[in-house]
């Protein structure tokens, strides 16, 4: 087997080499990130994040993405008020993609809650966020401002009694959701690598097939019909 012919043997395991390596490269680009970016991740809280309430409530509810980890210890929470007193009640409850934390005590300003839980895949996630308490005015104060008001003027209501028990804030957009895109551009990449293998492949056999359909040359042979002047 001369050169040539051996090089076009060799053409598909060549070609079979560079779509392996094209298709490796495509798995660190593309399936790697996705990957990265599939851990759960906090879509919503009662109180919502950033909203007003009328006075603490008796629990704090957060919603995740997907189901959590329920062994002991796997959801941590810190709920404090503005001096730094924790508001906490015991211990959290995990069940599925929900944690539920009691609270105790009275809170005036704002409340900070820090939550670290264990997503799905065992990887932990953390977080925080804030809300706002008003607080119940205090009796005195509501009989000095029903005293002082005239008995044909009706009374004034108090500014907190007008603030919503729940500010209607929408729920904190979850951060990082693993968009489309990577998956659409993964696709066309994967398609037209298959494609170019294809057409390489393809061509290496045509030549292979047209390289053996050839006739071989016949060797000339030597020393018969010989047209030598000096042998006449």
């Amino acid at each position: 087997m001369d050169t040539y012919t051996r090089r076009r043997a060799q053409a598909p395991r060549r070609l079979t080499v560079v779509a392996a390596s094209v298709l490796a490269a495509f798995a660190l680009v593309f399936v790697a990130p996705l990957a990265a970016s599939a851990h759960d991740e906090l879509i919503g809280s009662d109180p919502a994040a950033d909203s007003t309430v009328e006075a603490l409530p008796a629990q704090l509810t957060l919603t995740f993405s997907g189901p959590l980890l329920t062994d002991e210890g796997s959801a941590e929470l810190q709920v404090t008020d503005a001096a730094g007193t924790s508001l906490l009640d015991g211990a959290p409850s995990v069940q599925d993609n929900t944690v539920t934390q009691a609270l105790a005590g009275t809170a005036t300003g704002t409340v900070t809650v820090l939550w670290r839980v264990a997503s799905g895949d065992g990887h932990p996630i953390s977080g925080q966020f804030a809300f706002t308490a008003t607080g119940a005015p205090t009796p005195a104060a509501t009989a000095s401002a029903s005293a002082t008001t005239t008995p044909t003027a009706a009374p004034t209501p108090s500014e907190a009694s007008v603030v919503p028990t729940t500010a209607p804030t929408s729920a904190p957009a979850p951060s990082g959701d693993a968009s489309p895109l990577p998956w659409i551009l993964g696709v066309v990449a994967l398609l037209v690598v298959a494609a170019v293998v294809y057409l390489l492949v393809s061509r290496a056999r045509r030549t292979r097939d047209l390289s053996a359909a050839q006739p071989k040359a016949s060797p000339t042979p030597s020393g018969s019909g010989s047209d030598d002047p000096a042998e006449r």
